[in-house]
């Protein structure tokens, strides 16, 4: 059955045993597909794109919050009230 690798490099787990640190150098800072019997086990991701991941999906959240407050309806508030 075919799989999808989502990296550009791949790797076997016997690989990544022998050298994880030039496995993970071989990805030249993108994730590397960690192959188990052929078939996508994991991903190695360096710590900078695991880091530049998050950002983007904070910032995907933070949009949505933002759009969520963008439809409600306004409240009129009277600064003598606060």
């Amino acid at each position: 059955m075919p799989h999808s690798v989502l990296a550009d490099t791949s790797a076997s787990i016997s690989e990544l045993k022998k050298n994880p640190m030039a496995t993970v150098a071989a990805g030249g800072g993108f994730p590397v597909a960690i192959l188990n019997r052929n078939e996508p086990a994991f991903y190695c991701v360096p710590a900078d794109a695991y880091e530049a991941l998050m950002d983007k999906l904070e910032d995907i959240e933070l949009n949505a919050v933002a759009d969520d407050r963008a439809e409600q309806k306004e409240i009129e508030v009277d600064l003598d009230d606060l």
